[in-house]
């Protein structure tokens, strides 16, 4: 009889063993639940935020690209290198990164030891990371060479929970006004 309730006791323990927990740090980032949220914000942005466009993609990712100009190059794929201009900011329209010298003075960004020339950075592979937020790759995907635009980036493809940049808060919606320059 003792050994039927061990056998027993075993598989329960084994079951609950199996629970995931994390001793050593916060709970995993819910990229789902961020992206039910920030769809929301989202929506309200763009329902009462005017913006001049051509048209507009909602990539299945909840990336929204703003096509302001339609460029005549092709449009990047997977470890083509892009050049680019920059506005990042908030849904409130603070701005917290810019590569246009002139933007970061007048913003109280300037960092006097900074070199404000174009970004240049490689496509990932989708799902992946490369030099830059997930976000960039995801919406100049879907842009040509010559375009100018705005990237709405929901948090998960953006900084998620990061506190590492006072001037983004955790869990922020992005926007990126972009000149793309070209690409190689």
């Amino acid at each position: 009889m003792r050994k039927l309730q061990l056998l027993l006791l075993i598989p329960i323990i084994a079951f609950i063993s199996c629970e995931e927990r994390n001793p050593f740090g916060p709970p995993p980032y819910d990229v789902e639940g961020n992206l039910a949220r920030d769809r929301g914000i989202i929506d309200d942005y763009l329902a009462n935020t005017p913006i001049d466009s051509l048209y507009r993609i909602h990539d299945r990712s909840g990336v929204i690209v703003i096509v302001q100009e339609e460029g005549t190059g092709s449009r990047p794929i997977t470890n083509s290198v892009v050049y680019t201009n920059y506005i990042g900011s908030l849904l409130d329209g603070s701005i917290f990164d810019t590569n246009i010298e002139s933007v970061a003075r007048e913003n109280d960004l300037h960092t006097e030891n900074r070199t404000y020339v174009p970004l240049v950075f490689t496509i990932p592979e989708l799902n992946s990371t490369g030099s830059t937020i997930q976000g960039f790759g995801l919406g100049f995907r879907r842009l040509r060479s010559g375009s100018k635009g705005v990237l709405i980036i929901p948090s998960p493809y953006g900084y998620r929970n990061s506190e590492s940049n006072e001037n983004i808060p955790p869990n922020s919606v992005l926007r990126f006004d972009v000149e793309f320059l070209g690409l190689d």
